[in-house]
């Protein structure tokens, strides 16, 4: 950890070849001299410290850059290295870089034996032990390490190369480190940008020297997402640590050649075993000469591009097949072959953010870091369109290189209609790789009309259509053509879609009418319009935006669709008879369908799935017909629908949405005859009083939604037969009663009866809760509860996790200490309550906002708290347990606690000790005095030029107060931006919390944050600049009064915890133009800050 904050910049630069260290008294006129030249003659970029004289055991700020930023380290040991805490601190530096930055380290025994060294024996004994006698026993130890770990390295014995012929030797040092610089470093790309913040992450849980283990890690994604970028970048920054190492590229396209796989087994038991050339003959006898070649050698294999199970298997690859400590790393498009494969761990490869998309494409379509004036928003166009993909952004970069706005727009507007080839190329290699015609219906299915759909109801349909969507799906996911949104909705990457569209459109370039699907608006209308359409067309949608914007077309428009599976229509109207109306449609989706009802002509026999949300609908049938096959049925916003339709004709309906139905007072009893249906949305029918009674028999519902049905009175006594539901929702009605038959709901996960419709009423809730086993979420916010309407069993709801009980007149409540899974608690709004009771060990979040009664707190010491929000909780003075419970705190809400004492505040702003996105809000003014404090929204500063130590975190405290009295809504911080000028790079920290203000009184907020990125080093230039907006606009409400900052060095490491790295930073272009205004107005008082830093910061320790 103590290097991090250098391992950004050093893995992607390196400023020197080679750093040489040496006893200048044994070596530097002889032999360091010559071997320096002779690497200078090589074209090789050494660095040779000039300081004959090195006094003391500290080096120089200077003389650490030179080894962070040197690629590869020689060491020569000599008689006397060890007698010097110069050289000794030098090489401890450099194991540290190899350790940390992924540095070469290569050890010369100069005059020495190097079992002396490894053992501080012989002669570097004598002088080791007379030199440092008195020195600090840790200094003495970490020296020792250093020296043993140094001559277990691979280098070079003078004694035992060239005879001992020096010149010899000094040329095979150079032919040495000429190999290693050349070749085996891959190129990466001309521009590297953001790939440091991914691979840190798998280069960490590789485990290189703490973990004797083979492990296998896995990076999948999408084609061009750039995979191979990162495996080269981690390739290129740890193959020094292993024996040997191989990068197999080009696996896929490499194994489907003639003999194709056994020239990757060749390849890599040539790099391997340092073979111009390896002849296997076969793949089997390959995999055994793999096998036992490789199987006692520490080793590192990339491989990449992989697509088949088998091409990792005809490669030996398992965790067998290797020595203790290899390290194998897999890419491909397909997450199933890792899965089959059995790798340790999976990375999948994220897109690029904003700003690094930004930033590629400038440098490929400038050759600067930002767009050229004028082309600002045309670049942000094109960022958008690329989606974060790398590939993309380098393509189309380069595309538009030296190109003519109106070029631009024009180009612009063909991408939105036709992909770039190139990248439609690339991305189809995906596509074209699926296992059978099916997975490639359901692909191009899915990119023409089901992105953004609930992924159950598109299985449905595809179901319908015999597709067998459970496992193609699947496949499409594992293969990074498709994935799941936590809200269950199915998503594509828009390059991934247009390509499937560009597929589509391809086999019928001229003839709209003769492709397969049909979802561009325009194509669509023309289709219809002309009555083009043929039976080639299976899909179709036309949308118009909203019910004003009515299309009007024939019927007769359908006549040659014969084939058509999927219609769906927004807003469109329809004159003529439906009888010809191709019978095999299986989804019709029509918004705003504007008749009474449907006609009797229009065949639905095989529809699976109808939505007519929005619709004129008074009822739904014309005549009553049977939909034998019809499970999805979503009669959403109809809002003149008066019936709901018979139910006896909808035999296998699973799944039944009404919601804003307001004209709808009652439901069909027929409905309880519909032994599959699982799913109702009744949500905001206001007319609605009760279901039923047949309705409660239903076994199969699993997902009830009565919401904002204001006038819904009563739960039937028979809730407790629908042995199924696991879901509840009835916030906003008009019950007051819940029957005590809920108990007996055992598979009841969420329950949620939050804001009776009448603040007078009080919810009588069952004597006992017992029984719900299942109970997971539980909501009973604005209810009017009071201490004696809570059942005091609350705490056998065994796996309960979150409980809102906000907005209640309860003063007390009974001890929640048994709810062992309980991780957040909502008191919001309980102006009564004076004490929060015990709480479980589990909690997590605890929100207790605006409780002015409440006084006392349990004790938090043993929680594993995380958040807790107390904001104008105005009698809380302090709370017991704040010394252990602040070790997993990362986010503390206590504006307005105005009774807090000032040895409290001052307490937790000592012991806050996370390092991450959160942080700690309290009244106040006052920035503690060990801050460099300045007025105003901007502070600069220098740090301090310190040797043995690195900075791991930016501590930053904040004072502001509200500019307008009666604004009370929270602020969001934009974020605080952090340029290092000496660095020229800039990143934006975005905070968790935002700045509440609920008075004209003052606030204050401190948080530490990270290094990692900022990568702070002595001697550098920093501006921090923090940007306040609001909820709803930029206007700024609140006034930064000052800013105070202070650093967190990692000789205080063991006292804070850091948190995983996240997606709260953001790269922003360098910005000069504050610093070069701040230093015009405050020139005369840079020096001052900069001692004043140095001082407070060392006094700190």
């Amino acid at each position: 950890m103590a290097t991090s904050s250098s391992s950004s910049s050093a893995s992607k630069h390196w400023i020197y070849d080679v750093f040489l260290s040496f006893r200048g008294e044994d070596t530097r006129l002889g032999f360091t001299d010559n071997l320096y030249l002779t690497l200078k003659e090589a074209a090789i970029n050494a660095f040779l410290d000039d300081n004959e004289l090195r006094r003391g055991g500290n080096i120089t700020v200077e003389l650490v850059r030179a080894i962070q930023g040197s690629r590869i380290s020689v060491i020569v040991f000599s008689r006397r290295y060890a007698d010097s805490s110069w050289c000794l601190e030098e090489l401890v530096q450099i194991m540290e870089c190899r350790r940390k930055l992924g540095q070469i380290v290569l050890p010369v025994f100069y005059d020495v034996d190097p079992s002396d060294v490894r053992k501080q024996t012989g002669t570097i004994a004598e002088a080791f032990d007379q030199k440092h006698k008195d020195k600090d026993e840790d200094e003495v130890k970490r020296w020792r390490a250093a020296l043993s770990e140094a001559a277990n390295l691979s280098g070079w014995d003078l004694r035992n190369t060239a005879d001992g012929h020096q010149g010899m030797f000094i040329r095979k040092i150079r032919d040495d480190i000429t190999g290693y610089l050349n070749s085996k470093l891959l190129h990466v790309a001309d521009h590297q940008v953001g790939i440091d913040s991914r691979l840190q992450d798998i280069i960490f849980h590789l485990g290189i020297g703490i973990l004797d283990d083979v492990r296998m890690v896995g990076i999948w994604g999408m084609g061009g997402i750039g995979k191979t970028l990162v495996a080269k970048a981690i390739y290129n920054q740890i193959f020094h640590s292993f024996e040997a190492s191989s990068f197999l590229a080009n696996v896929r396209e490499t194994a489907k050649e003639p003999n194709g796989k056994v020239t990757l087994q060749e390849k890599l038991l040539s790099d391997i075993l340092n073979k111009t050339k390896t002849v296997v003959g076969d793949v089997d006898r390959g995999i055994n000469i793999i096998k036992k070649g490789l199987g006692c050698r520490r080793v590192l294999v990339v491989i990449d591009d992989v697509d088949q199970l088998d091409q990792l298997n005809d490669l030996a690859i398992n965790h067998g097949s290797f020595g203790q400590g290899s390290r194998i790393i897999i890419t491909t498009r397909d997450k199933h072959v890792l899965e089959q494969l059995g790798v340790d761990t999976t990375y999948p490869a994220r897109e690029m953010n904003a700003e690094e998309s930004l930033e590629l494409f400038s440098l490929h379509a400038f050759k600067t870091r930002y767009p050229n004036e004028g082309y600002v928003e045309l670049s942000r166009s094109v960022v958008d369109y690329c989606g974060g993909l790398p590939l993309a952004l380098k393509v189309l970069g380069s595309f538009l290189l030296k190109r003519s706005t109106t070029f631009w727009e024009s180009a612009i507007k063909k991408l939105e209609k036709i992909p770039h080839l190139e990248i439609q190329e690339k991305l189809k290699i995906s596509f074209d790789g699926l296992n059978d015609d099916t997975e490639q219906a359901i692909f191009l299915d899915i990119s023409c009309f089901f992105i953004g759909m609930d992924v159950n109801c598109v299985k449905q349909i595809l179901d319908g259509c015999g597709f067998f969507p459970d496992l193609g799906i699947e496949v499409l996911i594992q293969r990074c053509l498709l994935t799941v949104s936590e809200t269950n909705e199915l998503m594509m990457h828009d390059l991934l879609r247009d390509m499937g569209r560009e597929i589509v459109r391809a086999k019928s370039p001229e003839n709209t009418g003769k492709r397969c699907r049909l979802w561009d608006d325009a194509d669509a209308t023309d289709v219809l319009r002309d009555k083009s359409g043929s039976e080639e067309i299976e899909g179709l949608t036309l949308k118009m935006l909203t019910p004003d914007a009515k299309a009007s077309f024939s019927t007769k428009a359908f006549s040659k669709m014969k084939r058509l599976r999927l219609l769906k229509l927004n807003y469109v109207q329809l004159s003529g008879g439906y009888k010809s109306f191709c019978n095999k449609l299986r989804w019709l989706s029509w918004h705003g369908f504007p008749l009474k009802f449907i006609p009797k002509d229009f065949s639905l026999l095989n529809v699976v799935a109808i939505d007519l949300q929005y619709s004129n609908l008074r009822h739904l049938w014309e005549d009553s017909r049977s939909l034998e096959k019809l499970k999805i049925l979503d009669l959403s916003h109809s809002h003149y629908l008066t019936q709901s339709p018979d139910f006896l004709k909808l035999p296998i309906l699973e799944n039944l949405a009404l919601e804003d139905c307001t004209s709808l007072s009652e439901i069909d009893q027929s409905i309880g005859h519909l032994d599959r249906l699982s799913s109702v949305n009744l949500r905001g029918c206001i007319m609605l009083k009760d279901l039923p009674r047949s309705f409660y028999k239903l076994k199969s519902m699993r997902t009830l939604v009565l919401a904002g049905c204001s006038r819904f009175e009563k739960l039937d006594d028979d809730l407790g037969d629908m042995v199924s539901l696991t879901t509840l929702d009835a916030d906003n009605t008009a019950i007051r009663e819940i029957p005590s038959s809920i108990v007996r709901l055992k598979n009841l996960g969420r329950f949620s009866l939050s804001g009776l419709e009448s603040n007078r009423t009080t919810l009588i809730l069952p004597p006992s809760l017992r029984g719900l086993n299942s109970l997971t979420e539980l909501s009973l916010r604005g209810c009017n509860l009071s201490g004696d309407s809570i059942p005091n069993d609350l705490g056998s709801l065994y796996s309960l996790r979150q409980l809102d009980l906000g907005e209640n007149s309860f003063c007390r409540l009974p001890s929640l200490s048994s709810l062992s899974k309980l991780w957040r608690l909502s008191l919001l709004n309980c102006t009564s309550l004076h004490a929060v009771p015990e709480l479980p060990i589990s909690l997590t979040t605890l929100l207790a906002q605006n409780c002015p009664a409440l006084e006392r707190l349990p004790d938090l010491s043993k929680l594993s708290l995380g958040s807790v929000y107390f904001n104008n909780s105005s009698k809380l003075t302090d709370f017991s347990g704040s010394e252990k419970f602040l070790n997993s705190m990362e986010n503390i809400r206590m504006e307005g606690c105005t009774s807090l004492t000032t040895t409290f505040k001052d307490s937790l702003l000592q012991r806050w000790n996370y390092i991450g996105p959160g942080g700690i809000t309290l009244p106040g003014y006052d920035i503690p005095e060990w801050f460099l404090v300045n007025e105003g929204d901007i502070v600069i500063f220098q740090v301090p030029p310190i040797s043995d130590r690195n900075v791991i975190a930016l501590t930053l405290c904040v004072s502001y107060s509200p500019l307008l009295y009666s604004f009370t809504s929270p602020i969001e911080v934009d974020g605080f931006y952090v340029t290092n000028h000496t660095k020229q790079t800039c990143f934006i920290h975005r905070p968790f919390s935002t700045f509440q203000v609920t008075s004209r009184r003052d606030y204050l907020w401190l948080g530490h944050l990270p290094n990692d990125k900022f990568n702070l080093e002595g001697g550098d230039f920093v501006e921090v600049f923090i940007e306040v907006g609001s909820d709803y606009s930029k206007q700024t409400h609140v006034k930064v009064k000052k800013i105070g900052v202070s650093l967190v060095w990692d000789n205080n490491q063991a006292d804070f915890r850091v948190a995983e790295r996240g997606t709260w930073f953001l790269s922003a272009p360098y910005c000069p133009i504050r610093l070069l205004t701040w230093i015009q107005k405050l020139s005369a008082n840079l020096h001052q800050m900069a001692a004043y830093l140095q001082a407070s910061w060392l006094h700190q320790d």
